[in-house]
């Protein structure tokens, strides 16, 4: 853990080329330009790799899914070369007391080829939170309950709150992986039975950055850690989310936008405009509305997203995603940017200006008819 970034790579037998290709890389995820990779090559020649716990409370481990499938970098590099993943109960071989409470646990005597042995394990995470107190960076996926004392969610044959508390007292700086760690997810959606709540409530003063999303995009989640790593807190916005994944609405880098402002909706999945690849607002798309890298970074290494795929925006980056209504009734009250109507209205008003053009032109082509009869 005391190796810098350069010195793993190297270890690696990775060339200087391959390197800088990689800081280039790491620019762009970041949102940074091209010109930036020299810093980013000095800042990982003399950044050690950062520590990182990473937490899984109420979930269903789809954001590790998603972090385990970032194409730049790839996941590989960033957990073996670039950072000391030192916990996540998803990606560690190991499980149980060898990565639970510190001290020693001593196990009873094996017979092992006829020698009796006894067999120690170092409970690893309370030791690196131990020795490292201030400097590791702790990632939490899930939501907390804390309803009946927390026992809805046991870890160490603990509520996962102690657990939870323990680490982020000790944090450098936390991040909030996925909506149900910064917003509180499914199971905080009514009537929220186990009383699960958001990461808000257990920052102990640390720093907290929010990536929602269910899940979040992975490449999301890699430059935001790489960020944190090698530049400290990136730019938030009012709701604590990276401003450069989290600055758009879908709806602004969205290729169906003219659609939208022409006034030309979807009404039914299976219709001739949704075949012809018309704005999906109509039928409950809430990219108007949600603020995420969708439309730009898209998903498997930028092949597609659910917009492009003909499905709308269902808001799984929403604060209240699992309780904004029935994912394919339309919003109601949209306004078109810098323009004082509602979107329900564009198509009236499209049809009329198209009427009155058509009028105009109607009218120039009678005075033209008039005017050769009169040379006439």
């Amino acid at each position: 853990m005391s190796k810098t970034i350069w010195e793993s790579f190297k270890e690696k037998g990775i060339s200087r080329r391959e390197f800088l290709k990689f800081a280039t890389y790491v620019a762009g995820i970041m949102g940074l330009a091209p010109s930036m990779a020299g810093e980013i090559a000095k800042k990982m020649e003399k950044t050690k790799k950062p520590i990182v716990l990473w937490y899984h409370g109420l979930e269903c481990t789809g954001c590790s899914e998603s972090f385990i499938r970032s194409n730049a970098p790839y996941v590989t590099d960033l957990v073996i070369d670039v950072l000391s993943l030192e916990a996540d109960d998803t990606l560690q071989a190991s499980s149980g007391v060898m990565v639970e409470e510190g001290g020693k646990l001593v196990y009873p005597t094996l017979d092992i080829n006829g020698k009796k042995v006894s067999v120690e394990f170092n409970r690893h995470v309370h030791k690196i939170i131990e020795e490292h107190k201030g400097e590791y960076i702790l990632a939490v996926e899930g939501g907390i309950p804390l309803g009946n004392d927390g026992r809805y969610c046991i870890v160490e044959g603990k509520p996962y709150k102690e657990v939870l508390e323990e680490a982020a007292k000790n944090a450098k700086a936390i991040i909030a992986v996925g909506t149900c760690s910064s917003w509180g997810g499914i199971q905080a959606a009514k009537p929220n039975p186990t009383n699960s709540v958001s990461m808000d409530g257990f920052t102990f003063g640390k720093p907290l950055i929010k990536i929602p999303g269910c899940p979040p995009i992975p490449e999301v989640i890699t430059g935001t850690i790489l960020h944190l790593a090698l530049f400290g807190m990136p730019p938030l916005d009012d709701q604590g989310r990276p401003k450069q994944f989290f600055g758009n609405r879908i709806h602004d880098t969205c290729y169906r936008r003219p659609f939208f402002n022409a006034g030309q909706f979807v009404e039914k999945p299976d219709d001739d405009a949704a075949k012809k690849g018309w704005c999906l607002y109509k039928i409950g798309c809430r990219g108007p509305t949600t603020y995420a890298s969708c439309g730009n970074l898209r998903w498997f290494g930028g092949i597609s997203y659910p917009i492009q795929s003909g499905a709308p925006c269902i808001g799984c980056a929403d604060k209240n995603f699992w309780d904004n209504g029935p994912f394919f009734d339309r919003l109601k009250g949209v306004v078109l940017p810098n323009v004082e109507v509602n979107a329900d209205k564009v198509g009236v008003i499209a049809a009329g200006v198209t009427a009155a053009a058509l009028a105009t032109h109607a009218v120039a082509a009678g005075i033209r008819h008039f005017n050769n009869k009169e040379e006439d």
